[in-house]
């Protein structure tokens, strides 16, 4: 979106650090605020967090990092010996180091994870047609192409009955089992302020990237109680927030 020189990074196609390193190449003038799951260093859109220097700055949303947290939080849910899975987007540029630590996470667990890949409706349908009778619980990546699927996601995993964390509240909010990360909402709230500032005057190399300070845990009792599963203490106190 550009206004008045400000440039916000939010389309549909490809990931958010793609769409702003895209942005960089174009202009090295032009102000642009991103939002982010990956690492704005890695993806040479900052040179640094606390001081970008550059026309570049905005929002890192750390959901790739998490994902060995989700799978710690479902194994707390769904005990061994179920087989674990996660479905993943092996087009997504994250999907070699996100697929790395979950599988280290799982063999710290000692549980057993196959990984599912899906980049469109058709594969996401079949993977959740093989898992299903080889897998008792899933986590689903944290890739935005999936964020477009929510729907689907929340309906295959209540039709095979599939125990599934999310990276987003708002997969939980529609019958998703748990979600565990940050909050879209806030992100691009913060990203708004970041354009006002900008549209005021202040300088993108004078805005740090700014990462989540709030990571919320939000479990699904209704659908857990669907699955036949009973949420254990110590994981309830820890939720954010329940819904029933």
């Amino acid at each position: 979106m550009a206004a008045s020189g400000a440039v916000r990074s939010s389309g549909a196609t490809l990931p958010p650090a793609l769409r702003a390193s895209a942005l960089k190449k174009v202009t090295s003038v032009v102000p642009i605020v991103f939002v982010s799951a990956g690492d704005p260093i890695a993806f040479g859109l900052v040179s640094s967090l606390n001081r970008p220097n550059g026309n570049v700055t905005g929002i890192s949303m750390i959901t790739v990092a998490l994902a060995p947290k989700r799978l710690q939080l479902l194994h707390e849910l769904v005990p061994a010996p179920a087989g674990m899975a996660m479905l993943a987007n092996s087009s997504s540029p994250y999907f070699e180091q996100e697929k790395m630590d979950v599988m280290a996470s799982a063999r710290a667990l000692g549980r057993k994870l196959e990984v599912f890949t899906a980049s469109n409706a058709m594969e996401i349908e079949t993977a959740f047609s093989s898992l299903r009778e080889r897998t008792g619980a899933l986590l689903v990546s944290g890739d935005p192409y999936f964020d477009g699927e929510r729907d689907r996601l929340v309906s295959l995993a209540a039709r095979y009955s599939v125990p599934t964390v999310y990276q987003w509240r708002e997969f939980a909010t529609i019958g998703g089992l748990m979600s565990y990360g940050t909050s879209i909402h806030d992100a691009y709230q913060q990203a708004g302020t970041y354009v006002a500032k900008i549209l005021n005057g202040d300088k993108p190399a004078d805005l740090p990237v700014l990462q989540p300070t709030r990571i919320e845990l939000v479990i699904n009792l209704k659908t857990a109680a669907t699955l036949g599963l009973t949420v254990p203490a110590t994981l309830l106190a820890s939720a954010d927030e329940t819904i029933e």
